[in-house]
């Protein structure tokens, strides 16, 4: 039998240095371990990075590629795109166990023994050396690189404090106290943000990229270490905060690029698989049209014009919407003493303070103020999504063969009627408020006759906010809700007391 086909138990009741050579046991790169479990994967057809949507024709083509070819990899990415979340995935690579010498520092292999302290064990001891087993999770560091890294944290120094305890000479190279790359030896080692990592930090990389070893100080000590290194990058950290030195990018073998989903229906999956929502679904009940609402938000960032592109709106923006929108519901559903509450286009308004802090703007972002961008940007969002399901209010009106269906509703307003949609209504009165409105109720029985009950309701109020994007009537926000009316009215009304100044919108 194959040493790597002995079952987990089985190799955990081998202690010593001599039952692993009797085992059959040889020692193998840590890159070679992660190549042979991805090959086994593929070809039993297995998903080699489950959860992450949207990359199956790109990045992780690019990602099995490079693990196949024994690269180093740097993932380069705007914020939000699951860099780490990959990085992490790639411990499911490795082998389950692998032995160590029992007390090493440095995972030392028991038959490629690295450190002066594994050598002189082995020594002593020889086939009765005891070892340990390493479970995969512990071979996985990661480092976030700030500007107070130095290279003794990474790499190592002398330590004083150890020379003085073992009453060793600073020339003796056990007074060396090493960093989290040797520590990380026979593993997978992170740093994220690599731009952020000074110059001089990342001078001290190379050789340990090129050549697999390390120099401390003036120490004639060389290790050659096995360790799959993985960057993570924002091109936006190349101008605003530092940059990859030249040298070191050349050393990296595989730069792969990551992007933000494509589709509505990719980001769904995304948000719905992070968003830490099971208790607020207990009082909610939702739908697939405020899901894509939310989503939408995010595409209309990417492309609007008061947000910084090279910024990127990260996948958290839409994870925070969405844990928000439930929240909002779920609130409503306490204050009323309701046991369930169906979720209302006003929830998707007050997730505001989601995407507020999830977007950086531009300067015309910055004078118009965040608040106004978000409302803004999920106006555009209902706009967008409300011709999925409703006639294009615009043409209908421009249509003279054909009476607009919207008629009776602008009419209605136009009379000097207006509608509230109060944050806190209980479901009766938010049912009540709805159906004063001539004609909508109708609207919705003959665009979206599948719509029942609950979602019925809903789709009045999201016509009525869509109406209101299309400039046919007026939507204010009040402090404690919304309110519709007529469009001229809108224009030229001051307004009330709790309302913003530059509330319609």
């Amino acid at each position: 039998m194959n040493y790597r086909d002995i079952p987990s138990e089985n190799l955990l009741k081998i202690k010593t240095l001599g039952q692993l050579k009797a085992a059959g046991y040889e020692p193998q790169s840590v890159k070679q371990e992660l190549r042979q479990n991805l090959i086994k994967k593929l070809q039993q057809k297995e998903d080699v990075f489950p959860g992450i949507w949207g990359y199956e024709e790109t990045v992780i083509p690019d990602m099995q590629r490079a693990i196949l070819s024994k690269h180093h990899i740097n993932l380069l990415g705007l914020r939000g795109q699951a860099k780490t979340r990959i990085a992490r995935q790639m411990i499911d690579l490795l082998d389950e166990y692998i032995p160590v010498v029992q007390g090493s520092e440095l995972n030392d292999d028991p038959l490629q023994p690295l450190s002066r302290f594994a050598q002189d064990l082995i020594h002593e001891h020889g086939d009765d050396t005891p070892i340990h087993w390493m479970h995969r999770s512990e071979r996985y560091t990661e480092k976030l690189a700030t500007p107070d890294v130095s290279v003794a944290d990474l790499i190592g120094d002398a330590d004083p404090i150890k020379a003085a305890t073992m009453k060793l000479p600073y020339s003796d190279e056990r007074v060396i106290h090493f960093g989290l790359i040797p520590r990380s030896h026979r593993g997978i080692f992170v740093i994220n943000e690599l731009p952020d990592l000074q110059a001089r930090i990342q001078v001290a990389l190379f050789n340990i990229l090129q050549e697999g070893d390390i120099q401390i100080r003036g120490f004639k000590v060389r290790l050659p270490l096995d360790i799959q290194f993985v960057f993570t990058a924002n091109p936006e950290d190349y101008t605003n905060r530092g940059s990859i030195v030249t040298p070191l990018k050349d050393r990296i073998d595989s730069q792969i690029i990551t992007h933000y989903p494509k589709t509505i229906e990719t980001g769904k999956k995304i948000t719905k698989q992070e968003a830490r929502v099971k208790e607020g679904q207990q009082l909610v009940q939702t739908n697939e049209i405020i899901s894509d609402l939310i989503e939408q938000v995010a595409f209309e960032a990417r492309d609007s014009e008061y947000v910084d592109p090279k910024s990127g709106v990260s996948a958290r923006l839409t994870i925070s919407a969405y844990e928000n929108l439930l929240s909002a519901a779920e609130r409503r559903a306490l204050l009323n003493g309701e046991s369930k509450t169906y979720i209302r286009v006003s929830d998707f308004l007050n997730t505001i303070p989601s995407v507020t802090g999830k977007v950086e703007l531009v300067y015309e972002g910055e004078q118009e103020g965040a608040g106004h961008v978000a409302q803004v940007l999920m106006g555009k969002a209902i706009r967008t999504q409300f011709l999925k399901y409703f006639p294009d209010p615009d043409k209908a009106k421009k249509n003279k063969a054909t009476p607009s269906p919207y008629k009776d509703i602008v009419n209605w307003f136009g009379e000097g009627h207006t509608l509230d949609i109060l944050n806190d209504a209980t479901a009766a009165a938010y049912k009540k408020a709805l159906k004063q409105v001539p004609g909508l109720e109708e609207l919705v029985e003959k665009q979206q006759p599948d719509a029942k009950g609950d979602e019925k309701l809903f789709m009045m109020e999201f016509a009525l906010h869509g109406l209101a994007e299309h400039s046919q009537i007026s939507k204010n926000r009040l402090s404690t809700g919304l309110q519709f009316k007529d469009i001229l009215s809108g224009m030229f009304t001051m307004p009330s007391f709790g309302e913003e100044e530059d509330e319609d919108y």
